[in-house]
């Protein structure tokens, strides 16, 4: 039930969505399933041509929780997750991909996590993957993690070198904590980034169950644009074909991350350090990146000449 005392739900999920019809329905039926009740379901459309509108409307009219929006044209996947965000107005947030699914009670244990310790203000589970008949085939564990660290230079350090699929920012979000950040921007890697700003500014906390199914198929983002390149035009459609620098923009956002939030000194030299060691373990794909928009823009100019 909502809270009638300000009619706002305590949690707010959001669902980005485009071409979809192939998992949504599962999708959209793990969120309503779950024993925590008290929240609203935003469905940004981002102008699909399948069949996402159809099955988004026909649970809307079932449900008053969920809210059905779609924008007239593909505006691309940044900014359909902020739209997401901007329209909610409940005290968590939670970002769910249209083919992922969350156990029953993924909600209830993520907010007695968070109503129980304040400095904490993200909370995940233990990800299993699934494939696309839904069916478990590995878990994701990691050998190391420091999100539940108390010092912000060891939470930054584990984000920026050893997360590599960023399913934290599937957790449930403090949304107060969530609109001091600059969200999801429109390049490559920029949920990475917005993880790593996060953990400046509180601790993350992982529940030791398997509550998080993310779904392993063909038509997922990383699969359908494997090169960087390519998948700055998913981020961004205004982008779609144009030269851009992924990874240079990620550590750029690290580093103002690192210069923008109250550090005490030593913090902010280690921070610094893991900046250093992360140019390190990067640079050859940095190199690479210049190297590529170096020949990418004397073939344009070739071809414009020849014009």
């Amino acid at each position: 039930m909502l809270d009638t005392k300000n009619n706002k739900p305590r949690v707010s999920i959001g669902l980005p969505v485009y071409n979809g019809e192939n998992y949504l329905k599962d999708a959209i039926n793990s969120i309503m399933a779950q024993t925590f009740t008290d929240f609203e379901l935003i469905i940004s459309d981002n102008a699909s041509t399948d069949r996402t509108s159809e099955i988004c409307k026909a649970y809307a009219e079932k449900d008053m929780r969920i809210h059905y929006y779609r924008a007239e044209k593909n505006l691309g996947a940044a900014w359909n997750f902020n739209r997401v965000f901007e329209l909610s107005a409940g005290e968590y947030f939670k970002w769910v991909a249209h083919d992922d699914l969350v156990a029953p009670d993924y909600l209830s244990k993520c907010i007695e996590v968070l109503d129980n310790d304040d400095s904490i203000i993200l909370c995940n589970s233990k990800v299993e993957f699934i494939n696309e008949y839904g069916e478990v085939i590995a878990a994701y564990i990691m050998k190391q993690n420091n999100v539940n660290s108390r010092k912000s230079q060891d939470r930054f350090g584990y984000l920026i070198y050893f997360n590599h699929f960023c399913f934290d920012v599937f957790g449930l979000i403090r949304s107060d904590v969530l609109r001091k950040t600059t969200l999801i921007k429109s390049y490559p890697g920029s949920d990475r980034a917005l993880l790593a700003e996060l953990s400046l500014i509180g601790r993350f906390y992982e529940i030791p169950q398997f509550l998080f199914l993310h779904r392993e198929h063909e038509e997922r983002s990383t699969r359908a644009y494997s090169n960087l390149q390519l998948r700055a035009g998913w981020f961004d459609t205004s982008k779609e074909g144009k030269i851009t620098l992924p990874r240079w923009r990620i550590f750029f956002e690290y580093l103002i991350s690192v210069n923008h939030y109250s550090l005490g000194m030593y913090d902010r030299a280690c921070c610094y350090a893991h900046l250093g060691n992360w140019l390190r373990m990067y640079y050859r794909g940095m190199a690479k990146e210049l190297i590529f928009a170096f020949k990418y823009s004397l073939s344009y100019d070739s071809k414009d000449k020849i014009k």
